[in-house]
């Protein structure tokens, strides 16, 4: 059996195709951004082939067990604390061991500047000096990247997302440079109410219950959001909703009507017109072109 994903544990976002082409033309962003994250436990049969390869390059780190690719037909072993970079657009294949699957960090990455930093990363691999150290900095950048990613697609989330993975990928490329300052962080209205509509996802909230958590009247509150995030606190509130239904959709067997309701929205026929505004791509479409298929 193969299973391109659906490992317990796992996690993993998908950035929607509105949000993906912003990147490509937003100043900042446009020159490395992150496409796809994850983490995937003791992933048994994991397998995946792209033929045609990607159009993003990927970037793996195993933290434990082993598994093995192909790239172009050279073949590498993959052993803990050893990275894969698969460049775009090379055909490839990669898997755990049955023995001893793999436990990996994962994304896809593009942009010019993904360009060059993934030519780096695949020339040490080419030279097995693909032996990273664990760094638990660097799987807190990780972390810090998918939980910014997880609170919605804000161009502040964006841009900070896409800052430190110039500093993450270069963790890999030089690590016996790579160091990490502590920031502090600090806490506002914007963020707490971010944090507030994350905790809520299943609830159906208006702007003014959100507006009431964080002690400001909706007029302020909608005014310092947008400017914080680009977005209207409804807006945003919805971009996390199906954030957390494609993930519902990849790795559950819910019914859509049942996924609907778990992101609080109980009108199948308006989950399914507001999933398919913002992924470009209907409930269905999505959970049949991420479905796994045992061979």
């Amino acid at each position: 059996m193969k299973k391109k994903e659906g490992f317990e544990g796992q996690e993993a976002i998908v950035l929607p195709r509105k949000v993906i082409a912003g990147c490509q033309e937003h100043p900042l962003l446009q020159s490395l951004f992150i496409t796809d994250i994850g983490y995937y436990p003791r992933a048994k049969f994991h397998y995946r082939e792209r033929r045609q390869g990607s159009e993003q390059h990927i970037l793996i780190y195993c933290v434990d067990g082993n598994g093995g690719c192909v790239i172009n037909g050279q073949e590498y072993d993959i052993n803990p604390f050893n990275y894969l970079l698969v460049p775009a657009g090379a055909t490839h294949s990669y898997w755990a061991s049955e023995r001893s699957p793999w436990s990996i960090y994962w994304m896809h990455f593009k942009g010019p500047m993904g360009n060059q930093l993934a030519s780096l990363l695949h020339e040490r691999m080419e030279t097995a000096q693909n032996y990273v150290k664990y760094n638990e900095d660097q799987i807190r950048i990780f972390h810090n990247m998918y939980r910014h990613l997880q609170s919605g697609y804000s161009i502040d989330n964006l841009s900070f997302c896409s800052l430190s993975l110039h500093y993450f990928l270069s963790s890999f490329i030089y690590p016996d440079k790579f160091s990490l300052l502590k920031q502090e962080a600090g806490s506002d209205p914007a963020e707490d109410a971010i944090e507030f509509l994350r905790k809520n996802i299943a609830n159906s909230l208006s702007l003014q219950e959100v507006a009431a958590a964080v002690n400001l009247s909706t007029s302020h509150f909608s005014s310092i959001f947008r400017k914080k995030t680009g977005f209207s606190p409804m807006e945003y509130f919805n971009h996390l909703k199906m954030q957390k239904a494609c993930q519902l959709l990849q790795f559950t067997t819910l019914r859509i009507s049942e996924i609907g309701q778990a992101v609080g929205i109980d009108d199948q026929y308006y989950f399914s017109r507001l999933f398919h505004s913002l992924m470009g791509i209907s409930p269905r479409e999505y959970r049949n072109k991420k479905e796994i298929r045992p061979s």
